[in-house]
C-alpha cells in the first residue's frame, strides 16, 4: 500500500523564460485546497498588473487525485494543460503551477505557445525543492484520566503524531498515524476497555 505522495517544500523561486520577446513567469506552489490557489492567484495578479494571461494548473489530494487546468484566454490547451503535463512528469500533488505572460507584440502560434507554457513550467518545478510526505489518518480517542498512561505507552510505542489534545473532565486527543499502519491502531485502541475512537 502506497502513503507517501510527493509535493513541493515551499513556494518556489520565480523564474523568467522569454520567446519572441514574450515574458513567462513561472511560479509554483504548495497548496491543499482551492482557496489557497485563489490567495496565490489574486496575490500575482496584484504583483503583475499588466500582464496578459495567468495561465496555471493544479493538482490535489493523495488517494483520489483532483486537478484542474486553466488557459485564462490562450487557445483551448495551449496553456493549462502543457503545465498540467509538467506536474504530472514530476510526479506532484498537493500544486499548483502558475505561468504569467506577457505578450511582446509577437504571436507564437499554438505549437510556440504550448512549447513556452510547458518549459516555463519545467523550469521553475527544476528550481523548488522536492519532499516526499506520508498520507496520515487522524484519530480522535477519548478516555479518562486514570487511561493516561495506558494511552501514552501505546502513543510512544506506535510513533504516533498528537496533533491536538484536549485536557478536561476526560481526555481527548487526535493523534495521525501513517496510513499502512492505520489499521493496526484503530485495532489496539478498540481492544482497549473505556478507550473511545472514531477516524475523523
Amino acid at each position: 500500500m502506497k502513503d507517501t505522495y510527493n509535493t513541493i517544500a515551499s513556494a518556489a523561486p520565480e523564474i523568467l523564460y522569454k520567446e519572441k520577446n514574450s515574458k513567462f513567469y513561472g511560479y509554483a506552489f504548495p497548496v491543499t485546497s482551492e482557496e489557497e490557489i485563489k490567495v496565490h492567484l489574486e496575490q500575482l495578479r496584484k504583483q503583475h498588473y499588466g500582464a496578459v494571461h495567468f495561465c496555471y494548473a493544479f493538482q490535489l489530494g493523495t488517494d483520489t487525485l483532483y486537478y484542474r487546468a486553466n488557459d485564462d484566454g490562450e487557445p483551448s490547451n495551449t496553456a493549462g494543460m502543457p503545465i498540467y503535463g509538467q506536474i504530472q512528469s514530476f510526479g506532484l500533488t498537493n500544486i499548483v503551477v502558475v505561468v504569467v505572460r506577457f505578450f511582446g507584440g509577437i504571436k507564437l502560434g499554438v505549437g510556440g505557445l504550448i512549447s513556452a507554457y510547458r518549459t516555463a513550467a519545467q523550469m521553475v518545478l527544476q528550481e523548488a525543492e522536492i519532499v516526499e510526505k506520508t498520507i496520515d489518518i487522524h484519530y480522535k480517542i477519548a478516555f479518562d484520566y486514570k487511561n493516561m498512561n495506558k494511552v501514552m505507552r501505546i502513543i510512544k510505542e506506535n510513533n504516533l503524531t498528537i496533533v491536538t489534545q484536549n485536557m478536561n473532565e476526560s481526555c481527548e486527543m487526535v493523534v495521525a498515524t501513517r496510513k499502512k499502519n492505520a489499521e493496526k491502531i484503530f485495532d489496539i485502541f478498540t481492544h482497549l476497555f473505556e478507550i473511545e475512537i472514531q477516524k475523523i
